[in-house]
């Protein structure tokens, strides 16, 4: 009797520690003293020097808990967020998955997808999980630039799900689909299911556009405009595994699943050597970035959405902390995947507990 009453009190208190975890309402809280916690007062002081004086970011935010405990730049503007967008798309997934709607075992063919220049037969045996987990085996060249096409295999040498490379005309074939399988639109998915619930202050849907070259491919990038504070909310949505408040957002099961390990940084470093230099070693889920082959407890487990200039979301789960960034490319500036990278590890860096 004496070990049942203690079980019960522990999945209690257990159950009130979950339901304590601290969400933003309509706008963030901020942690009253940082220090305290962690985040001392001198090295965020170096940090943000370090993004002022060694990068062209125009918007930071650190979350820990739940909580803002470092903001630098302007971090209410909605700007262009480039490759992030690839990370949301594969958040929306989760709700269609769950109930049916989308099954990533379809093939290519089974969704009678072509394109501008036709397809090969084993092309068209790619399934939909390959398309989300850059595993195709369609070498195609997409709508928009930005991405490792460049050390594509010949086509038709691979068969699909055997080689990963980073293209576009995976994840915007992945975009169509998405709409063709729920008969919604990704922007319309984009408000319902993340800037509706997760109260985001800035969200504004007559900004998004899909753009792309039509004659190259019939499928168009989905480009996505946010606020550098409505990333960190989808940050912390994922960190918390896909609830808000109480209530199961995006299904977490399908978190998991994203986060998952499809490609090895090995195997994406085999594929695309220029991935070596990059300063962190990247695997790959579902249209995340896995930080992998790391001995700093804070970076381990840790994932983001990456894009072009510097966009990015990471998520640290060791530590219960988001870091959200952006560098609005109407300024001119940019960011190398270099500096990104180095941004990341000096985040956490500054966060000493003991």
């Amino acid at each position: 009797m004496k070990i049942t009453i203690i079980v019960l009190v522990s999945l209690f208190l257990l159950s009130c520690t979950s339901e304590a975890q601290i969400y933003p309402g309509k706008n963030w809280s901020r942690t009253e003293n940082p220090s305290v916690t962690g985040w001392d007062d001198t090295w965020r002081s170096v940090f943000t020097r370090y993004v002022v004086d060694s990068t062209n970011i125009t918007g930071l935010i650190i979350i820990h808990k739940g909580q803002v405990v470092l903001e630098y730049g302007d971090i209410e503007e909605n700007s262009y967020i480039a490759s992030c967008r690839k990370s949301i798309l594969a958040m929306l997934f989760g709700k269609y998955i769950e109930n049916g709607t989308i099954n990533l075992d379809k093939t290519l063919a089974e969704l009678d997808i072509n394109d501008v220049s036709e397809l090969l037969p084993i092309e068209r045996k790619a399934k939909i999980k390959d398309l989300i987990s850059a595993r195709s085996g369609v070498y195609l060249s997409g709508s928009n630039g930005g991405d490792f096409r460049r050390y594509a295999p010949k086509r038709g040498s691979v068969q699909p799900g055997t080689h990963w490379l980073y293209s576009n005309w995976d994840f915007n074939a992945a975009g169509y689909i998405f709409e063709k399988e729920t008969k919604s639109t990704i922007y319309d998915e984009v408000e319902s299911q993340l800037a509706i619930p997760l109260q985001m202050e800035d969200w504004d849907k007559s900004l998004q556009t899909k753009t792309g070259n039509y004659e190259i491919s019939k499928f168009p990038a989905y480009h996505m405009w946010f606020s550098t504070r409505d990333m960190a909310r989808m940050g912390l949505l994922m960190l918390r595994k896909g609830k808000w408040k109480g209530k199961q957002i995006i299904p977490e099961k399908w978190v998991n699943e994203i986060i998952k390990e499809r490609t090895s940084y090995l195997e994406a470093q085999k594929s695309v050597p220029l991935l070596k230099e990059d300063g962190l070693d990247l695997g790959y889920g579902y249209m995340w970035w896995l930080v992998e082959n790391t001995m700093d407890y804070r970076l381990k487990n840790a994932y983001s959405a990456q894009g072009a200039l510097g966009q990015n979301i990471t998520v640290y789960p060791e530590i219960d902390a988001v870091l959200a960034f952006k560098t609005k490319s109407d300024y001119g500036r940019r960011n190398s995947i270099q500096t990104q990278m180095k941004v990341l590890k000096k985040a956490v860096e500054i966060y000493n507990p003991d």
